[in-house]
């Protein structure tokens, strides 16, 4: 798999903009992976519209789930 080390910067630089906009979002992150990140755990997703429309998923973590999350925690520079 190849990937384009200037579409590496630029997502490094989405992601830092992210972190910026939404400061509460890595430290629950982090709250999770320190006491929640096992198989079996459910994660409860909703989005609400604007305009009041809902949508909600939730899925049951995998051991891959934990696997892919911490490799995305190392990649971001934060410790897992």
């Amino acid at each position: 798999m190849n990937f384009n080390p200037m579409a590496l910067m630029e997502l490094q630089k989405k992601f830092n903009t992210f972190r910026q906009d939404h400061p509460r979002v890595q430290p629950f992150f982090q709250a999770v992976k320190d006491s929640s990140m096992e198989v079996g755990t459910i994660i409860d997703m909703k989005v609400t519209t604007p305009d009041g429309v809902e949508k909600q998923c939730n899925i049951k973590i995998t051991q891959n789930d934990i696997d892919t999350f911490k490799t995305l925690m190392s990649m971001n520079g934060m410790p897992q």
